[in-house]
């Protein structure tokens, strides 16, 4: 529909000196056929024209003659209502996804800008756990979003291999670390470690020094602390990358918090210049008491850094490194308060740039109704988590569909995209709770549906036996549902466009399933009804053929853009 929008927002653009970009910002999609396929509300006109937005309406529609691209116009109260004319928008709607192919829906929007997205960012040397699945899939899949637009798109994985807590490993580890145990299964011996002095910490206060103590050494250069640090790094990388690779989940650049401690200093000394540093309780923070919120700690009492400081540091290095249009935080919800903190702390250093820093937050993930935490020792780890969906999904197919070929494969590619679907199905500031049956229903609102309608449409294609016709006539298209399809097909741009615009994955997979929706109804309907897709006419077979490949692109295109593969087969 961008076209269309276009073409409409000119019109009235021309009509009312009102900017075309702000037009087309606001023409909507009707909530039922019966009032158009676009419409353009005129509230925003009502203050500069001083007339009521019904009236305005009514006189915009008899200035705007129908053409080409519209059939008619109509007037709902303050709406003027368009109606695209049906076999321009089918026949261009099959000739652009045709040439396209996966590319359909993206733009050069962002030609010539760089968006920079921070997601994922697990801590080091503590499980990948199910928790940490919402960052990873969101950002993976915002960085492609934005890649489909014509972004350039930094993807950092901010590792959280720095702090306070390696005081409490390395501390954990000299007392009960087991060589012959992190040899064999690395992360969950120093998980098992961490929880354990955690515990240890909560009957015995005291502890807090010692451990801290051992971060200090370690930002002193320790060599054995340092040493320790090293090896728990490296390990945990090795053990994420296996997630990542089961994932299909990518960065640019993985550097770590402690990448940013010998940058640390510039930033303080800025503070320290701008005299934004103030002594509280003993530890250095930025006062923000005027700006409603807490202070930023900078240092502790103890003189040893925080994440804020090291933060301040990425955001300003990422901007010298990268000059990003913007910068996205893909961290959850509990994190919103200490993201204002670190964005008005840049604001108040002078970087007017932190007006393109934005934290896309994200709620919740629950096992039943417990909040999973790392602390407490009853995380649920990923790769557990996904080997489960497989071997389920696995089942599933042995059982519907015997004699499929290469079933492994088509496990794996269903269950992890079922585990992928689960999450970006809800809106980032949902909470979700994990659950198998909804997550493996191939019939209801699961990535297994979308996958099997893929599949459904490569069946269609197979007994079809001829490639896609090169030319049809979509004159021949004329049942409701085919404009139905070619409708949801034309919006697939906007949708895109929406999700980047709001850093939220949820608009397509929602749209897929839309999509999928009326593709299996008219399947249904016409699988052997006299007008059945595969048909005794070859011109009327030809164009329907050319339109479910249509359907097929963009159901491929977006498990695409989620990071979800499309099995040709289930």
């Amino acid at each position: 529909m961008r076209k269309y929008k276009s073409h409409i927002a000119r019109k009235l653009s021309s009509l009312t000196g009102m900017d075309e970009s702000d037009i087309g910002s606001l023409i909507e999609t009707p909530p039922s056929d019966d009032l158009g396929d676009l419409a353009f509300p005129c509230f925003s006109l009502a203050k500069s024209l001083k007339k009521a937005p019904a009236a305005i309406a009514g006189e915009l529609k008899g200035r705007i003659e129908p053409d080409e691209f519209l059939e008619r116009i109509e007037t709902k109260g303050p709406y003027i209502n368009f109606f695209i004319d049906k076999k321009r928008l089918i026949a261009s709607v099959i000739a652009e996804i045709a040439g396209a192919e996966e590319n359909y829906g993206g733009s050069n929007e962002g030609s010539g800008k760089t968006i920079v997205i921070e997601y994922s960012s697990p801590n080091i040397a503590k499980p990948f756990g199910i928790g940490h699945l919402r960052s990873t899939v969101i950002g993976a899949a915002l960085k492609r979003i934005y890649s489909h637009l014509g972004y350039s798109v930094q993807g950092i994985n901010h590792l959280g291999d720095w702090g306070t807590q390696f005081g409490k490993l390395i501390y954990a580890f000299k007392q009960w670390g087991d060589e012959a145990r992190l040899k064999e299964n690395p992360i969950e011996h120093l998980y098992e470690i961490y929880v354990k002095i955690h515990q240890w910490e909560e009957e015995d206060p005291g502890i807090a020094d010692a451990t801290r103590e051992e971060f200090k050494k370690l930002e002193n250069g320790d060599e054995e602390n340092t040493a320790l640090w090293e090896r728990f790094s490296d390990l945990s990388r090795v053990e994420f990358e296996k997630i990542y690779k089961m994932l299909g989940v990518e960065f640019d650049s993985s550097p770590g918090e402690s990448f940013y401690v010998d940058k640390m200093p510039a930033v303080e000394k800025s503070l320290m210049d701008l005299s934004l540093l103030v002594k509280s309780k003993d530890a250095t923070v930025v006062d923000l008491e005027k700006y409603g919120m807490p202070p930023a700690l900078i240092r502790k009492s103890d003189d040893t850094s925080l994440y804020a400081t090291r933060d301040l540091a990425a955001a300003i290095y990422r901007k010298n490194e990268f000059d990003f249009h913007k910068m996205i935080y893909v961290v959850g919800v509990a994190q919103t308060l200490y993201f204002n903190q670190l964005f008005k702390v840049l604001e108040l250093m002078g970087n007017k740039w932190v007006a393109d820093c934005h934290h896309a937050s994200f709620g919740w993930i629950k096992l039943g109704d417990e909040m999973m935490s790392t602390r407490k020792g009853n995380i649920v780890f990923l790769d557990d988590v996904i080997a489960k969906t497989i071997e389920k999904t696995k089942a599933i197919i042995e059982e519907n569909s015997p004699g499929l070929p290469e079933p492994e494969k088509v496990a794996f590619e269903v269950g992890v995209g079922a585990v992928i679907f689960a999450d970006l199905a809800y809106r980032r500031d949902t909470d979700i709770s994990f659950d198998w049956a909804k997550m493996l229903d191939f019939r209801g609102y699961s990535g297994p549906y979308v996958q099997y309608t893929h599949a459904r449409i490569s069946s269609v294609l197979r007994k079809y036996g001829k490639g896609v016709p090169a030319n049809c006539d979509s004159d021949l298209l004329k049942l409701p549902e085919e404009f139905a399809m070619a409708k949801i097909l034309s919006r697939y741009s906007d949708i895109i466009d929406k999700a980047a615009r709001e850093f939220e994955p949820f608009h397509i997979s929602s749209y897929l399933l839309e999509l999928c929706g009326v593709f299996n109804t008219y399947y249904q309907k016409y699988k052997s009804a006299e007008d059945r897709i595969l048909s005794t006419d070859p011109g009327a077979t030809d164009a329907r053929i050319s339109l479910i490949n249509a359907a097929g692109i963009v159901l491929r295109s977006g498990l695409r853009l989620l990071g979800i593969s499309a099995p040709e087969m289930m």
